[in-house]
């Protein structure tokens, strides 16, 4: 098997509600938020990582091409595994856990996406001349169903709407794939169809994690979902 060429996705993900990819909280703090999204260790500006992207893509894809395995348990829970010469959601994303496929490499890497330069710069500015925080911290609470009344508040942190981040996505071909480079380039412009019509990141079903994917081009060459 030989890689024989890279196409490229560029383009903008705009955070069309709040978004939240939880991130570790190393100590408590006094007016801390319980639930803290991920950070660059350094800069402290949020990015939304690869692999939940890429993970995000994969599960709904599975959804719809009914692709989801069951689990040693027997539930559908797991990435499929078939590894079929048929089956591009094994050809793109990898066969879970199969070392027995005829596939080759995994042909999608998906990069982590920092913010824009538009938004960075709004974020610096923030920062440094406000004294606040980009981030916003939504406030959720439990509502006893007997009372009426909210309790367990807890607190979460989310990218604000309007912020934007640069995506890349990166899919190599191989010469085995001469017949279904373009099945290949759709599939993983469907998946990003799907998070868009889903979310990204968690709390979903609570309005976080509304995304959009803007300006996309495949190696500069302009490209719709």
């Amino acid at each position: 098997m030989k890689l024989t060429s890279h196409k490229v996705i560029r383009g903008t993900i705009l955070c069309e509600s709040g978004l939240h990819i939880g991130g570790s909280q190393e100590q408590m703090e006094i007016g801390g938020v319980d639930l803290p999204i991920i950070k660059h260790p350094i800069s402290g500006a949020p990015y939304i990582p690869g692999s939940s992207l890429k993970g995000k893509m994969r599960s709904q894809l599975e959804k719809i091409h009914g692709k989801v395995s069951p689990n040693k348990n027997g539930d559908l829970t797991d990435p499929c595994r078939c590894g079929k010469e048929d089956c591009l959601i094994c050809r793109v994303f990898g066969a879970h856990m199969n070392p027995n496929h005829k596939l080759g490499s995994t042909r999608i890497m998906v990069r982590d996406a920092k913010l824009s330069k538009e938004t960075k710069d709004e974020y610096d500015k923030i920062v440094k001349e406000k004294g606040t925080s980009y981030l916003e911290k939504k406030t959720e609470n439990i509502i006893n169903r007997m009372t009426g009344t909210a309790e367990h508040p807890r607190s979460q942190e989310r990218v604000p709407e309007g912020a934007k981040f640069d995506l890349e996505i990166t899919i190599q071909l191989f010469d085995i794939d001469k017949e279904k480079e373009a099945k290949i380039i759709d599939l993983v412009k469907q998946g990003l169809k799907l998070v868009q019509d889903s979310y990204l990141g968690g709390f979903g079903s609570r309005g976080s994690g509304q995304v959009s994917f803007n300006d996309l081009k495949i190696d500069g060459t302009p490209t719709t979902l």
